[in-house]
């Protein structure tokens, strides 16, 4: 970490210098320079997005009123309280306030947002109103969309990074894929960064706290001539990890883990030559090094004998932890973690005006890359392991063009636009066993078969002793062995929308949207196993054997048989290939009525239908042992199944709301009703040894939004707001029985979702003291409060996270023009203990999923430390 620390010292270091001397350079310049004007020309409902936030020049401060709330939830800059839709708006000032950096932190601000992330920082999944898509299976797109500076980002986890200088973020609940990019059916993140600025502007920033927090950034901005600005942000943070590691006999050499060493660079060039035409380019660039992400365990096995399957990794010299104690955040994996991520792009939007209205151009490249593997039974036993190499990762290189027209003729707002995205994913995967593997096994699985614990079961056990396997006798897994996927998959999506409001009075607005979508996808699959798949295949034709001799204790192991068999261990995968392709076509859209009685109350209704496309399951995929078709120790247990496609996912959406603007403009108090219905929910569950991608028939989220801003003073304003939001599983007897089959599903027919907490609020207040005539001071406290819920896919009462509040406070002090400041935060200040995701352990959970064991991902400790700012 020393070198890593060095090198953010000289980054901010020669960046600030660079800021000090940049005045000297562009006085001329800025002297010439005329501060943007208002565009008259332009309608303000037709204004483009980037030629609005042009004429604002530096990033937006902190709103005093209402009417400074601006957003651009319909691709227009329109105050908040004239929008028809639930939108949380969070300003530059009060994410900085929150310490905010990525849409992690970002979850402490919105009511309905939670952000969570498993097995690697590109697992994060977003969820709003307690809809998301499990981010562990890149085949499966986003419910909830990401979109930066007008670029749709297509997984979440894609989009988890340093933020830069952001204006403001919106989070926009309900569907809205009629004009955000594609799929976003249960909502948007609107992430809006600072514009280059023509007149000079520099700041820096120097963070440190515990766990070996050390960071820094630096932006610097200003025109280059009277017609182009420019602006250059550069970060560089590192962090120590919150665990501490026993790799036992390794090969894993870290001590510590989900430590971060990260840098991100970011430029822009504003090009204005006049008022009725703006062009704006973006180049980012990202490096994220780390080790990440460790679990531990938080229940031992419980039955047919109390830890039984920790007991077996204690007998062959491993450990797994403390199930009592997890929150002392001692891990144990002897195999490393190490991920590497990339992620780079660029973008260009052009404004220009033609005719009577505006004509929109976004165009995007990127590319996103991570590298990394992990221990699977995370223990020091040799157990399961994804190598960290390029033999499990994932690339995703995207271009995509939208363009839209928009403008008012008469009583209409109109815009209508075209979208085209190519997306190419490349993903390998890996798992792999270890030297303990085999005998493992024979002690776990012995006493289901003989009420005994047998080191040789898999050697001596039935009829294994009569076949082979790697040169032994019986079932044997020799250490390394595995599979090896590459998976190909090409994505191209052609749109064309429109959004239009008619203004049938001068109160009365009517809204219609409408979305066609054609999606293809195309996968090329390729699979090999190192070892044959050996292993599998003895104990498959053991099972042969057995079921001709003694059919009775052939049904006795079939449990037994899934186990020895999983899709990583057959060798029906030998050089195998497989070509997939699809194509839907959609109609979605919107229609909404919007009566304001007077400039401070607003009443609408609405609906939304929302559609994410299909898709496949990127995993191995065989039938399971012991069903119809798949008798065990015959040939289909090693068959493929060919077809592992999964259907759209659509939510047909109602909201009836007001939005009210009370005592002078001073507070905002909106309050929405909504009801939504998902047809073809995809979920993503892991059941402790395999992925398993449904598509559920019907869930239902119903509930309440209330969002408030209160300007109490000019130096006191609060911002928060409730979400109640019923989200169920909708199944009829039958549907439930083939759910719990596929995914061992532990919940009933109505049941909640996992990870939607029937009750979540937040607030956030910020007080200003004058200190003398020259300096302040500066206090926010921000807390988030969610009810319980259960945070595995399958329900397990095991899983479940109780009622918690997470709270941020930051002060800060500087001379009343903010030149400089020192700031002390804590975030989670009273170490709030919770989980982010519970999940069944690695072939720990035998004999079934209720009574196995059980590891989690942890949510972040308390941190605390030190800001200091400087402005010039």
């Amino acid at each position: 970490m020393i070198g890593g620390h060095l090198r953010i010292v000289v980054s901010v270091a020669a960046l600030a210098a660079g800021l000090v001397a940049q005045p000297a350079l562009a006085q001329s310049a800025a002297s010439q320079t005329p501060q943007p004007s208002d565009n008259a020309a332009v309608p303000q409902a037709a204004q483009p997005v980037a030629s609005t936030a042009a004429q604002t020049g530096a990033t937006q401060s902190a709103p005093a009123s209402v009417d400074d709330i601006i957003v651009t939830a319909q691709k227009r800059s329109q105050s908040l309280q004239d929008v028809p839709i639930v939108v949380t708006t969070v300003s530059h000032q009060l994410l900085q306030d929150n310490g905010v950096k990525d849409i992690k932190d970002l979850a402490l601000l919105a009511p309905g947002l939670l952000v969570t992330s498993t097995s690697s920082e590109g697992s994060t999944t977003a969820r709003i109103r307690g809809i998301g898509t499990v981010g562990d299976n890149p085949g499966l797109e986003s419910s909830v969309g990401i979109v930066i500076d007008g670029v749709y980002r297509s997984r979440n986890g894609v989009g988890f990074g340093d933020l830069g200088d952001v204006e403001r973020i919106e989070v926009l609940k309900g569907p809205q894929g009629t004009l955000f990019g594609k799929s976003a059916t249960a909502g948007v993140i609107n992430i809006i960064t600072a514009l280059p600025q023509f007149e000079y502007h520099a700041d820096a920033e120097f963070t440190a706290g515990n766990y070996g927090a050390i960071g820094g950034a630096a932006e610097v901005t200003g025109p280059v001539s009277d017609k182009l600005a420019a602006s250059l942000y550069f970060a560089d943070r590192q962090r120590d990890g919150y665990f501490r590691v026993n790799d036992g006999a390794g090969p894993n050499t870290a001590t510590r883990d989900t430590d971060r060493d990260f840098y991100t660079i970011r430029g822009q060039l504003l090009f204005k030559p006049n008022d009725t035409f703006t062009a704006r380019l973006i180049a980012d660039y990202s490096s994220r090094n780390e080790h990440c992400c460790i679990a531990v365990i938080i229940r031992p096995s419980q039955a047919p004998i109390p830890n039984l399957a920790n007991g077996v990794v204690a007998a062959l010299g491993g450990n797994d932890g403390d199930p009592t104690n997890p929150y002392a955040r001692n891990a144990y994996a002897n195999r490393p973690d190490a991920q590497k991520t990339r992620d780079g792009g660029v973008s260009l939007q052009i404004d220009g005006e033609i005719g009577p209205g505006t004509l929109t151009s976004v165009t995007a490249v990127r590319s996103w890359k991570q590298t990394g593997g992990f221990d699977a039974d995370f223990s020091t036993l040799d157990l399961l392991y994804l190598p960290d190499d390029n033999s499990n990762s994932s690339l995703f290189r995207t271009m995509s063009q939208e363009l839209r027209y928009a403008g008012t003729s008469k009583s209409i707002d109109y815009l209508v636009g075209g979208f085209y995205s190519y997306e190419n994913l490349h993903q390998n995967s890996s798992v792999l066993t270890g030297n303990a593997f085999t005998p493992y096994l024979s002690l776990a699985l012995s006493p289901l078969v003989e009420q005994r614990a047998d080191p040789t079961f898999l050697q001596t056990g039935l009829t294994f002793p009569f076949v082979s396997s790697n040169g032994a006798r019986g079932v044997n897994y020799a250490a390394n062995s595995g599979s090896v996927d590459r998976y190909r998959q090409d994505d191209d999506t052609y749109a064309l929308f429109t959004n239009d409001t008619v203004h049938l009075t001068s109160k009365l607005d009517f809204n219609i949207g409408l979305r066609y979508t054609i999606d293809q996808k195309s996968l090329n699959s390729y699979s090999s196993n190192i070892g044959g798949g050996a292993g599998c295949g003895a104990a498959n034709a053991a099972f042969g054997i057995l079921n001709a001799v003694q059919p009775a204790a052939a049904a006795q192991l079939a449990a037994v048989n899934e186990t020895l068999c999983l899709p990583f261990l057959s060798p029906g995968y030998n050089n195998f290939f497989d070509h997939q392709a699809e194509t839907e076509h959609n109609l979605s859209g919107t229609a909404k009525l919007a009566y304001k009685f007077d400039r401070n109350l607003l009443v609408y209704a609405s609906y939304a239908r929302g559609y994410k496309a299909g898709g496949f399951n990127l995993d191995r995929v065989t039938c399971a042992v012991g069903t119809a078709g798949c008798a065990p120790g015959s040939a289909a247990v090693n068959t493929p199944i060919t077809n592992t496609e999964f259907g759209k996912e659509t939510n047909n959406a109602f909201e009836i709301g007001e939005k009210a603007t009370l005592f002078d403009r001073k507070v905002l108090f909106n309050v929405t009703g909504f009801y939504e219905r998902y047809t073809g929910f995809q979920l993503n569950t892991f059941n402790g040894l395999v992925f398993v991608v449904d598509s559920v028939p019907h869930v239902i989220s119903k509930g309440v939004d209330v969002d408030f801003v209160w300007f109490a003073a000019p130096r006191l304003s609060f911002q928060g707001g409730v979400t109640y939001a019923d989200t169920r599983y909708d199944l009829t007897t039958a549907q439930l029985a083939d759910l719990v089959a596929k995914t061992e599903f532990q919940g009933q027919a109505n049941s909640r979702l996992s990870l939607a907490p029937l009750w979540s609020a937040s607030l956030s207040g910020t007080y200003t003291q004058p200190l003398g005539e020259s300096y302040k001071a500066r206090f926010n406290v921000g807390a988030k409060y969610s009810s319980d819920y259960n945070t595995g896919s399958d329900l397990d009462p095991g899983k479940i996270q109780k009622a918690y509040t997470l709270t941020n406070a930051r002060i800060g002090f500087g001379p009343s023009n903010d030149r400089w400041s020192i700031e002390a935060w804590v975030e989670n200040a009273f170490n709030t203990k919770y989980e982010q995701v519970a999940f069944d352990s690695g072939f720990q959970n035998v004999p079934s999923n209720a009574t196995g064991v059980l590891d989690a991902f942890l949510g972040a400790p308390r941190t605390f430390g030190g800001t200091g700012r400087i402005k010039f």
